[in-house]
């Protein structure tokens, strides 16, 4: 992967510094292969904690690569209604909500 700018040193003086956000290299990175890679392996990780009737899927929004997992039939769906399966298998996954 190329190296991306995502903030520019503006001007630094005694103890104040600005620092520029490029958000044209920010939405590039958060769009980035590496990122969809990382994403669709926690997204994974949190199905596989979840079930066998869990999937995950990456895709590309606007300006961000999304991850969603969600109940694969209408019983892990039920189940994840009444027991919150998805919320726990975050945690036992090792993520945070």
């Amino acid at each position: 992967m190329r190296p991306i700018t995502v903030a520019f040193l503006v001007y630094e003086h005694m103890s104040k510094v600005k620092v520029e956000l490029n958000l044209a290299g920010i939405n590039e990175l958060m769009k980035s292969g590496e990122v969809q890679g990382h994403l669709q392996k926690a997204g994974d990780a949190v199905a596989s904690a979840a079930g066998s009737d869990y999937a995950a899927t990456t895709h590309l929004a606007s300006w961000v690569a999304i991850t969603n997992v969600f109940p694969n039939s209408r019983k892990a769906a039920h189940e994840n209604f009444k027991d919150n399966t998805l919320l726990k298998a975050v945690g036992s996954a090792g993520l945070s909500t």
